[in-house]
């Protein structure tokens, strides 16, 4: 409820919206502001929420954790803003949005909020109130998707029929895209309100030796957090530096943005994934602490492991084999992008297999490992969408990405079998992963003209991978159920 849901809501109401009142240049600016915000947002946090949960857990007083956290992502993400706002126009030049200054200050005042408020919600999570949690979370997206609805579809249609009506002292139709970061400021604003009780709620003083200790422990997590974020969204940010526009095109910097709203786009139709593996996050980080003090840990986790990946080839399947529905949940002027989709999703499932081997080094206190393979990725990123962007567009980020994710599972499992050796399934999870890539393939390479004749083709395949799965995992589920 306090992660699925609110995302799920942002996805089906504004991803549709947005690719529909937006054309793919205005698109490509929201998909590059927000791949910054996203990278922001992990270096304002600097890993001090699972830093929060694991000292949380071994010291003898909690809420000095807690205050610690709290002092500690309010000091920097002030400083921060402060920072922004003394050289927002500088920023906004180099960004190439000289025009729009205002973009830069709302989008980083959006992750210093943000940023600050993710404490108070770790502290929901690991005193398990989900319900709060979830409320203030469903509160926040309500308000943005609300706000976004009104100023860039109602509150026009208001002024086309009545002229002089109320909304003209709130609403300019030359902010265009501008509304969709008004929207989330506002929301950010609530939410932040709203957790004030739990803000307040202990009395604060700060440990300096316990914030020492934490945050010579949340450092390597920085690298780690700030590495992810450059396999997640480096190939958005530095995309329009390098393609290379074709011949003729008359405004080369609208072209380049354009297809960065294509790729933004059809990115955007692996969430279910991408939500899977959030909640995922959320529910299991926690879990995995308290996991440790029982004798079957490491059983627990291959289990987890082997049923996540499961899960996660049943998403793949499930919307690679159903593409001609999914698509609709973008506009038509993005599909053109679609042949990438396969690439991104398999990338993302890669993402969430790396958040389950990262326990080795949590657990023991090595987060230094999960910096050298952090940036392994963020090298190989890099690297891939400098030689394949310029002559393959979005198609090489895609690439990019994923082989990014490809060499942080095989580091990440190797150093975990020599340091906190966990017997994963490697046999079983192998052979699921071929036969989806097997259906997958069997579908892609027999298209029919006809879509009934598609989907129904497409739906005895994903029956075919649900009958193999139950009949090789039978035994585990009668214990289960």
């Amino acid at each position: 409820m306090g992660t699925i849901v609110p995302r799920l809501m942002n996805y089906f109401l504004l991803t549709p919206f947005y690719t529909r009142v937006f054309i793919e240049g205005q698109y490509g600016i929201i998909t590059e502001l927000y791949a910054y915000m996203a990278f922001l947002l992990v270096l304002l946090t600097y890993g001090m929420e699972t830093t929060y949960f694991r000292f949380a857990e071994k010291e003898p007083d909690p809420k000095k954790v807690f205050s610690a956290s709290l002092f500690s992502v309010f000091t920097t993400s002030a400083l921060f803003f402060l920072l922004i706002l003394i050289f927002a126009q500088p920023i906004a030049r180099a960004m190439e949005y000289a025009d729009h200054k205002e973009y830069i200050i709302w989008f980083c005042l959006i992750v210093a909020l943000d940023a600050f408020t993710a404490i108070p919600f770790a502290h929901l999570r690991q005193k398990n109130k989900a319900l709060r949690f979830s409320v203030i979370k469903v509160i926040n997206v309500l308000v943005n998707i609300g706000l976004n609805f009104f100023f860039l579809w109602l509150a026009p249609r208001m002024l086309l029929h009545n002229p002089d009506s109320w909304v003209n002292a709130i609403y300019d139709p030359d902010m265009g895209v501008g509304y969709a970061f008004i929207a989330n400021l506002i929301s950010s604003l609530v939410t932040l309100l709203l957790l004030i009780p739990d803000i307040f709620s202990i009395k604060f003083r700060v440990d300096w030796n316990l914030l020492r200790r934490m945050l010579v422990y949340t450092f390597p997590l920085l690298i780690v957090g700030l590495a992810g974020m450059v396999n997640e969204v480096a190939d958005k940010i530095i995309f329009k530096y390098l393609l290379i526009v074709p011949a003729g095109v008359e405004n080369p910097k609208t072209y380049a943005v354009g297809q960065l709203g294509i790729y933004g786009a059809v990115y955007k139709l692996s969430v279910l994934m991408t939500l899977f593996i959030q909640m995922f996050r959320y529910a299991a980080e926690p879990f995995f602490f308290a996991q440790v003090k029982e004798k079957n840990a490491k059983q627990v986790y291959a289990d987890v492991m082997k049923y996540f990946i499961l899960f996660g080839l049943f998403l793949f399947l499930g919307v690679t084999l159903f593409v001609d529905v999914v698509k609709y949940f973008i506009g038509p002027r993005y599909w053109e992008g679609l042949y990438v989709l396969p690439i991104v999703l398999m990338a993302n499932l890669l993402l969430g297999i790396t958040y389950n081997l990262s326990i080795w080094y949590k657990l023991n206190d090595m987060t230094r490992f999960g910096a050298y393979i952090g940036l392994s990725g963020a090298a190989v990123t890099i690297l891939l969408n400098v030689l394949l962007v310029p002559r393959f567009s979005y198609l090489g980020a895609a690439w990019g990405h994923l082989s990014a994710y490809v060499v942080m599972v095989i580091l990440s499992f190797i150093w975990g079998q020599k340091y906190y050796r966990i017997k994963y399934q490697i046999g079983r999870i192998g052979f699921y992963t071929l036969i989806a890539l097997g259906l997958f393939l069997v579908s892609y390479f027999l298209p029919f003209d006809q879509r009934w004749l598609s989907l129904g083709i497409n739906s005895i395949l994903m029956m075919i991978f649900l009958i193999i799965v139950f009949f090789r995992e039978r035994k585990d589920f009668k214990v289960a159920f």
